[in-house]
């Protein structure tokens, strides 16, 4: 493998799957480099290439307890909910959201074009999300390749006993 080939990727030809759940959430997106993506040499830093369908939402509302992220917009525009608030984006604004459950977070196209932009961060595993709208929390581990390994959901209410099942 070439050392371009090791380094440089260009975002318009990296492949996009298509997540899709009626009726708030439409983007295409794919890893551009990170632990993820075959062939890359990056290790502790991954990022991915989304385009945001007119009027709808990335992913749901939800806080990182270990990594950190950033938004790079680069076509478009739409509005960062975050902390409660919600702030107008648009092409060439970058978005840094540090890890911490003070910080939820989602995009939404608020526009009638696409929303085009890198999604940069750490590849902490594991990792603890929170999801403020649905009560939920996910732990996350990736495997040696970067890949999501294993994923638990609950709500504070199914939360057990540390002593739960001991003997």
């Amino acid at each position: 493998m070439s050392l371009r080939e090791k380094l440089v990727r260009n975002i318009h030809e990296v492949a996009l799957e298509h997540f899709r759940r009626e009726p708030k959430y439409d983007t295409r997106c794919g890893g551009v480099i990170g632990p993820r993506v075959a062939g890359t040499v990056a290790r502790d830093l991954g990022a991915g290439y989304d385009i945001l369908a007119p009027g709808r939402i990335s992913c749901p509302y939800h806080s990182h307890y270990a990594e950190e992220e950033m938004f790079v917009i680069l076509e478009g525009e739409g509005t960062l909910r975050v902390a409660g608030e919600m702030i107008p984006i648009r092409a060439g604004d970058v978005i840094d959201i540090p890890p911490g459950p003070e910080y939820p977070h989602q995009i939404i196209n608020t526009s009638n074009a696409p929303l085009r932009y890198l999604s940069i961060s750490t590849q902490k595993s594991p990792e603890v999300c929170e999801y403020p709208d649905s009560g939920k929390y996910g732990v996350y581990t990736r495997d040696k390749g970067g890949l999501v390994s294993g994923r638990r959901m609950h709500r504070a209410e199914s939360d057990l006993d540390y002593w739960d099942g001991e003997p």
